[in-house]
């Protein structure tokens, strides 16, 4: 007599029964108890990793179907399908995907991306967005509300339906989605240059050992990157529950030095004694955000209270030290300037 099935067997047996009904009707919310959570993944592995070698090779439209431009809508294989708007916002280790949620009904004709490594994760995230899309086609869709003032700055998602073509928008949650990356290494390959006006880093790996540090998702050399992805006048939107990442975070965006830095055998600033952080130079291309301009900022209040890391911050009492950073204007060559 065979026992009850054990923990790995009920998870694959509640994902297969997952799969199967969305192909049916209305979708329920996936339970996160049937998804196995792990707290980091190695950035540094090789993964195995599909990836577009150019951000003009990726293909969005199995993540934005209602997004697909209307040319393109019966086109099958070769080149990606066009789309009618570009990724603009990008959540970095997304998570369960509390943030892309709250942020949708804000940003309704703007597509949001969010970015994870861990394999469960991802899929949690894209069950749930399945699932909350089929919610909402099948119950009356509320009158819009006016928008608050807010500056401006393999997984397939296109198994369900697309809204009418005779709505003037998409439905809501459509412009939203999830796809499994390592963005410490394959940033540029889904963004072309200054493609983002938005960037979220919510409660990124603390890393505390010091041999650990470098794979932090805020170095000098992703800074940089970020820099590339994010246009001039957006932002990164930064949050962590540790006081001394906060430092970490203000140091490598502002150019300051930390605790831990030394001088490199060049004479230039670098972090940990290792010569591979140089801070110098990062202020010209980040300024930070005031308090008095976040206190209007509804991103930033979302950030704060909608996430998972977030809400459990709360409800343990925490400290949240939020900080951001928005992208100052390239500066000009040399020879401009002359």
């Amino acid at each position: 007599m065979t026992g009850p099935p054990n923990k790995r067997q009920r998870r694959e047996d509640y994902q297969k029964a997952q799969q199967a009904a969305n192909h049916g009707g209305q979708i329920e919310l996936p339970q996160k108890r049937f998804y196995r959570q792990r707290a980091h993944a190695n950035p540094f592995s090789d993964h195995n990793l599909t990836y577009p070698t150019s951000p003009s090779q990726m293909d969005w439209s199995t993540h934005y179907p209602a997004f697909v431009s209307l040319a393109d809508q019966d086109m099958k294989g070769g080149q990606p399908r066009r789309m009618t708007k570009q990724v603009e916002i990008a959540d970095v280790g997304c998570g369960f995907g509390g943030l892309l949620i709250a942020l949708s009904p804000l940003f309704p004709d703007t597509l949001m991306i969010g970015m994870e490594l861990r394999t469960q994760v991802l899929s949690y995230v894209t069950n749930r967005i399945l699932a909350l899309r089929s919610q909402h086609q099948h119950q009356p869709q509320p009158q819009p509300q006016p928008q608050p003032q807010i500056r401006q700055p393999s997984t397939d998602l296109s198994s369900l339906p697309s809204p009418s073509s005779s709505s003037s928008s998409p439905g809501p949650l459509q412009n939203i989605s999830a796809l499994r990356t390592n963005t410490m290494k394959h940033l540029p390959n889904y963004f072309h240059r200054h493609q983002l006006s938005h960037l979220f880093l919510c409660f990124p790996d603390p890393h505390f050992k010091a041999r650990k540090h470098k794979a932090r998702i805020i170095s000098a050399q992703l800074n940089a990157e970020y820099a590339f992805v994010v246009r001039p006048g957006g932002c990164v939107y930064t949050i962590t529950d540790v006081e001394e990442l906060a430092g970490w975070i203000v140091a490598h965006f502002s150019g300051r030095k930390v605790d831990g830095e030394e001088e490199g055998d060049d004479g230039e600033e670098t972090v940990g004694g290792n010569g591979a952080d140089k801070t110098k130079g990062v202020e010209e291309l980040w300024e930070r955000v005031s308090e008095q301009d976040l206190q209007s900022d509804a991103c930033v209040q979302v950030m704060r209270d909608e996430t998972e890391e977030g809400k459990k911050v709360s409800r343990n009492g925490g400290r949240k030290f939020v900080s951001v950073w928005r992208r100052r204007e390239d500066p000009p060559w040399p020879d401009e300037v002359c």
